[in-house]
């Protein structure tokens, strides 16, 4: 999938990108085919960096307007989902949080040469971050991250009561689900759909219980 190609299917979805988007999308895949050269940022071939990423990432956006909310990306690698939903939502509120430093450090460079504003990163595990962070978000997503049984629990107390959390978990969506059950129980979490790309939506109903989440070590070694 080309640049043109992967506006033409957006819109297809009722997503229209500006020629300002289309550059920042440009100006992103130039950025990370440079410094993959040097720090791994994606295993994946150049010509599917597209498809496989920018489109990926915007599939959540076929159910959910992201402008005016507070979002946090977990575990973002080189910023996928929330930098292409930052293009296409510019006023959405952006967190990354991210426990390695050379990621981090290429995504300040990306939100500088996009001249992205409103983004805050956090280079801890999730689990780590302050208590101001609590509550806050109103939509979280992970990526590639680790189990969802596990994902529950490292996410349950940044996730807002009534807030959702977006897991994207393609083939194995329905396996991670069924594994998931007790940890959803346990925090307070309930399906709210899953799409047809198998990206899970959850809604925090009530607040979780504040034991959550463990170390994680504790987590990794006795999943809820």
């Amino acid at each position: 999938m080309d640049k043109f190609t992967f506006k033409e299917q957006l819109e297809k979805k009722g997503i229209l990108l500006t020629n300002n988007m289309l550059n920042q999308f440009q100006t992103y895949y130039d950025l990370i085919v440079e410094y993959n050269k040097v720090i791994d940022l994606t295993a994946t071939p150049n010509e599917q960096i597209y498809e496989r990423h920018f489109y990926d990432s915007l599939l959540l956006a076929f159910n959910h307007n992201f402008d005016d909310i507070n979002f946090c990306d977990v575990g973002a690698g080189a910023g996928f989902p929330s930098i292409p939903l930052k293009i296409v939502f510019p006023k959405m509120k952006l967190t990354i949080i991210d426990p390695l430093n050379k990621r981090m450090n290429f995504l300040k460079i990306v939100i500088e040469k996009l001249s992205l504003t409103d983004v805050t990163l956090i280079t801890k595990r999730v689990e780590d971050v302050p208590k101001e962070y609590q509550e806050k978000f109103d939509v979280v997503s992970a990526r590639a991250v680790a189990k969802l049984n596990i994902l529950i629990e490292l996410v349950c107390q940044i996730v807002k009561v009534n807030g959702h959390f977006i897991a994207m978990k393609g083939n194995k969506a329905n396996e991670e689900l069924n594994q998931a059950q007790n940890a959803l129980k346990e925090c307070n979490f309930v399906l709210n759909y899953q799409d047809e790309y198998s990206n899970l939506d959850f809604i925090k109903i009530s607040k979780t219980n504040k034991k959550y989440p463990r170390m994680y070590s504790q987590i990794k070694h006795n999943p809820l």
